[in-house]
């Protein structure tokens, strides 16, 4: 790996660690674990698994875990931080498992990224085996609350940035997705996580940065804006609000 890529990546991993670690997340991922269900001698994927942090966490509880991920980076970081899961290439749409074999399936921050979460769920549905769970777990990329002088102009920044993605209103279609691929009990919960601090400041400037690239907001305003929200984290007066769901269901 070139110096410039490794600095791409540890930039990369010391964001998602500080989201990561945050209690908002630490909660979600704990309440993901406990809607999975599983126990010792399950087995469970973790599908775009990241740095590893979720599959250590499962894996700490007593299930086998295989985390998958198409980033040889992050597979690389996961194998050097968390020895206990095996780690994988692979996507969503093409588990490297064979059929009916594993009783969780678990995906964060995924399917916003997915073109076709309907192959996905037919994928879940080939590697679990009768009775397993899956558990879905992403934020609502056009729903983003971020307080702001110029609310329209605030409006106009997040809606560019989530119209970049495949699908940034994921969580909204899940439940009637996973009736339709012929899941059961399938449930939704709903979390709001809070940041006030300065450590959510590179996202909003990425968001930011983002509209003018995408022809969305002129430069001088988004400029304008990410200042406005240096000068808010600056002054303890810096508010964003961020709606995660969880969407599970049982083979």
């Amino acid at each position: 790996m070139q110096t410039s890529e490794r600095s791409d990546t540890d930039r990369l991993l010391a964001r998602l660690d500080r989201f990561d670690l945050t209690p908002g997340a630490v909660r979600l991922r704990s309440r993901a674990r406990e809607l999975l269900r599983a126990g010792p001698g399950d087995t469970v994927v973790d599908v775009g698994c990241g740095a590893g942090r979720a599959a250590a966490e499962i894996a700490a509880e007593g299930p086998r875990v295989v985390g998958v991920d198409l980033d040889l980076r992050m597979l690389g970081a996961a194998r050097g931080r968390h020895p206990g899961p095996g780690f994988l290439r692979g996507d969503a749409y093409a588990l490297p498992l064979p059929d009916g074999r594993v009783q969780g399936y678990r995906a964060e921050k995924v399917y916003h990224s997915l073109g076709d979460p309907a192959r996905a769920l037919a994928e879940a549905r080939r590697v679990l085996a009768p009775g397993g769970r899956v558990v879905l777990l992403g934020q609502d990329w056009e729903a983003y609350a971020v307080d702001s002088a110029d609310p329209v102009l605030t409006r106009a920044i997040v809606s560019s940035y989530a119209d970049g993605m495949p699908d940034p209103r994921a969580p909204r279609r899940q439940r009637a997705l996973l009736l339709e691929a012929g899941f059961g009990d399938v449930e939704v919960e709903g979390s709001v996580l809070l940041f006030t601090d300065a450590g959510v400041l590179p996202m909003l400037t990425g968001l930011a940065s983002a509209a003018v690239a995408a022809g969305a907001v002129p430069g001088d305003r988004a400029a304008a804006w990410a200042d406005e929200q240096r000068e808010r984290a600056g002054t303890g007066r810096l508010f964003v609000a961020i709606p995660f769901f969880l969407v599970c269901a049982r083979r």
